[in-house]
């Protein structure tokens, strides 16, 4: 199994049978609006490009899977590529409406807790909180995704949350191999942390029985915490090695 970040939290999950997109924020850079003003500099999304090798990745791409609906997982622009190729989505039964609405061609849709068939295999719902305290109500629904495909390692995409119960749960009673964190603490110009604070990230990290895979860093102008910082926050608490931090366009082999 080959997972190919792209950027921020779009990622491609690629077997010898499937190749599955994650969360298609396509767009080139610039295309979408300051998430903050105040707080951090007001750039404009997001700050980088698309990797080159990106347009050979998504070439292949035979299904999609979409967390929630905010701009940095899915835009315009990745709204395009899944409409031209017809490509098939998965998604929240609370976002069916939206992306329908979108052009988009929603084929299975998942509650919370309730795993269903899956390609040769299956794929479960899981709650995600998108924030601590009152912002969490703004930030919506959101979906991360248990997926368990035949003959290959089990995946656990986590998505926009904080550490919760829920993320508690999968890690230490469904023990995937491979567990994807947004690590990029993004925050507006009110209220707390969108997505785990520091502490968080190392307590799941601590806690994933497997490999990890940390993405949602810099590409994004309300996500402060960089490729560095976390690794050293990793290195100081002996986590770096079971964790891996990708450049955008980097393929990890699991």
């Amino acid at each position: 199994m080959k997972l190919h970040h792209l950027r921020n939290a779009s990622l491609v999950i690629e077997t010898e049978k499937h190749v599955i997109l994650v969360d298609p924020m396509l767009g080139k850079r610039k295309t979408i609006p300051p998430f903050t003003i105040f707080r951090y500099k007001p750039k404009r999304n997001p700050l980088v490009a698309l990797p080159k090798n990106s347009r050979d990745i998504l070439s292949r791409v035979t299904h999609c899977l979409i967390t929630h609906l905010h701009p940095d997982h899915i835009d315009k622009a990745g709204e395009v590529f899944l409409r031209r190729k017809s490509i098939p989505v998965i998604c929240s039964s609370k976002d069916e409406k939206a992306l329908v609405q979108r052009g988009l061609s929603v084929i299975q849709t998942l509650e919370y807790w309730d795993p269903q068939k899956f390609l040769d295999g299956k794929i479960t719902g899981i709650p995600a909180i998108h924030g601590y305290g009152f912002v969490a109500k703004l930030m919506g629904n959101v979906m991360g995704f248990l997926i368990e495909l035949a003959d290959q390692k089990s995946i656990y995409i986590s998505s926009d949350t904080i550490f919760t119960e829920h993320v508690e749960k999968v890690l230490t009673q469904l023990k995937p191999d491979i567990s994807i964190v947004a690590c990029g603490t993004a925050r507006l110009d009110f209220g707390q942390p969108l997505l785990m604070r520091m502490d968080d990230i190392l307590k799941f990290v601590t806690l994933a029985p497997g490999k990890v895979l940390a993405n949602h860093l810099e590409a994004l102008n309300h996500c402060p915490t960089t490729r560095l910082q976390l690794r050293t926050a990793l290195a100081d608490h002996g986590l770096l090695s079971k964790t891996s931090i990708p450049n955008d366009g980097e393929c990890i082999e699991y």
